[in-house]
């Protein structure tokens, strides 16, 4: 143990004052608003680091994160082990919200009663079934109703933590919230929310405007914000400012944090889709073949359905035989922790030089709860190292599939389904299985063999396809939004300006905007479709003023 004021930021970090504020309370709730790029997963790391080894999260203690998306989630969990070690990362526990809620109901389901009642071997599908099954969508309001009904309940789960960090705040929903409150208002819990009512695009999926207020108000927590950007070039965090004077004028960055004229920001306009797909895949292939930009930092950006706005772009992408992934396509499933699992497990065995997927095998299979762990750990590793020495003499990966049974075999159902809730619909574990399978047969196809095919699946070899929506939280070299265009950015005014910046927030280098006068009606669309098109002269104005 070392005291508070002993300790300092893990691989010598220099915050800023806010986050060091942050990092270091012992007494208060705060409510932290950071625009992209301000370290705001590495913030929370270094608070979790601080709060571990100064005993301010006093043993048995835990803290407690809650973030939106299962990977964001993940990669918090593996930041804290990185700065504390595994031993203290332990009495961490990083969740989704929805995950949070099933812990809730494991433990705690016999205080549901009547329609709400649930068997011990309950199951999550896709429709409910009294007592047998809940929907996916259940899981946050069958754990509010076990709080509201039980304060033995609402005392177990306060006095099991000392800290609460919130992640991606501002999407957060009013059941969510309704969750947070029953859970730890007016208790001595601390809690940290960090995110940025700028890149609040969930507004359709339930987001509550002014969550921060509702938060600040409820929890008497302090505001402060994180200016510094360490992700994008100062044209680019120009760029930004410039929405950000619309968007959130308090937010501005100061000026003596965007100096510089380090970055590149560009407009091009053409007179249909098929000039453009040319140019943009002419400019992709420069950039992945002179400027030796990785594939995987390069990202084309769509605001909604890229299948229609990039059909065009994957032709000629394909014509020149560039590995493209395309995201709406995938539809997430390369994000799955399963698929996720089999990329690392085969990698091992046909790629064994690749110490990440080692690293992550180890740690995935050391998540499930077993007695006989370091066993089949043992087997998999004997069965790994056979099959890659079968491999070197015959250079086949014809037993790709062969070698994931196994994997399957090994473990069984009841671990995987531990790596997240969603699992427990044995059907739906099911189907991410045989679209794993149908997925890389597919792209192997185009790719020379199955580890390009892997490495194009999981996005490391290949440039993104993806809507604005889905880039969130990422970040890459190269940008290109493609049709800044009125007839696609035709929601809510303020939620649309909200999702450029999301958008044009993920470069750190450079980025192109594109829009054309004609868009033709994509093959096999037969809904409305505007042909004539209109540039977005607010959005391409914001560009222009960094030119």
């Amino acid at each position: 143990m070392i005291s508070t004021y002993e300790w300092k930021p893990a691989n010598g970090l220099i915050l800023e004052p806010n986050a060091m504020a942050v990092v270091t309370s012992t007494k208060k709730c705060y409510a932290l608003t950071a625009g992209p790029g301000a370290g705001k997963t590495e913030m929370l790391a270094q608070r979790a680091d601080f709060l571990l080894k100064t005993q301010a999260c006093r043993y048995p203690k835990r803290i407690l994160a809650i973030s939106f998306k299962v990977d964001a989630s993940k990669n918090l969990k593996e930041r804290v082990i990185k700065r504390c070690g595994s031993s203290l990362a332990t009495r961490f526990d990083s969740y989704t919200f929805h995950a949070f809620a099933k812990k809730i109901i494991d433990r705690f389901r016999i205080v549901l009663t009547g329609q709400e009642a649930l068997d011990f071997d309950y199951q999550i599908g896709e429709r409910r079934v009294h007592r047998k099954q809940i929907t996916f969508n259940d899981l946050v309001p069958f754990a509010i109703t076990i709080l509201e009904s039980s304060e033995i309940v609402r005392n177990i789960i306060k006095s099991t933590y000392t800290d609460v960090f919130l992640d991606e705040f501002q999407d957060c929903t009013t059941l969510q919230y309704k969750l947070i409150k029953l859970a730890f208002l007016n208790t001595s819990v601390r809690i940290v929310s960090v995110g940025d009512s700028k890149q609040r695009i969930m507004g359709w999926a339930g987001a509550l405007e002014g969550i921060f207020k509702y938060y600040t108000d409820d929890f008497s927590a302090i505001s402060l914000v994180l200016y510094r950007n360490f992700r994008s070039k100062p044209r680019l965090l120009r760029l930004q400012n410039e929405i950000i004077r619309i968007l959130e004028p308090d937010s501005v960055m100061p000026e003596a944090l965007i100096a510089g004229n380090e970055g590149e920001v560009s407009i091009q306009s053409f007179a249909d889709a098929k000039l453009e797909a040319t140019y943009l895949a002419s400019k992709i292939q420069h950039w992945l073949q002179v400027e030796k930009i990785p594939a995987s930092e390069i990202a084309i950006l769509v605001s909604k359905q890229i299948d229609l706005y990039a059909w065009s772009l994957m032709n000629e992408l394909n014509t020149l035989n560039i590995p493209f992934r395309n995201e709406q396509q995938l539809q997430d499933l390369s994000s799955e922790p399963i698929a996720q699992l089999f990329v690392d497990f085969l990698m091992c065995i046909y790629s064994p030089n690749e110490p990440d997927s080692w690293t992550r095998l180890n740690e995935t299979i050391s998540l499930f709860d077993n007695e006989n762990q370091s066993s089949q750990t043992l087997e998999i590793s004997r069965y790994i190292q056979n099959e890659w020495r079968l491999f070197k003499s015959t250079k086949d990966y014809s037993k790709w599939w062969e070698n994931v049974r196994f994997l399957l075999k090994t473990l069984g159902v009841q671990r995987l389904i531990t790596l997240s809730p969603s699992y427990e619909s044995t059907d739906y574990l099911y189907k991410l299985i045989i679209d794993f399978k149908n997925e890389i047969e597919r792209t192997m196809i185009s790719a020379s063999n199955l580890i390009k095919a892997l490495l194009s699946f999981s996005g490391d070899d290949a440039i993104r396809l993806l809507t604005i929506h889905k880039s969130k939280g990422l970040e890459f070299d190269t940008v290109v939004i493609m049709a800044v265009e009125q007839e696609i950015f035709f929601g809510n005014v303020n939620d649309e300006r909200c999702a450029f910046f999301v958008g044009v927030s993920r470069a750190k280098q450079r980025l192109l905007l594109t829009h054309v006068s004609r868009r033709e009606v994509p093959p096999s669309h037969f809904k409305r479709w505007d042909v004539r098109r209109t540039p977005h002269h607010e959005f391409l104005s914001y560009c222009r003023l960094v030119y």
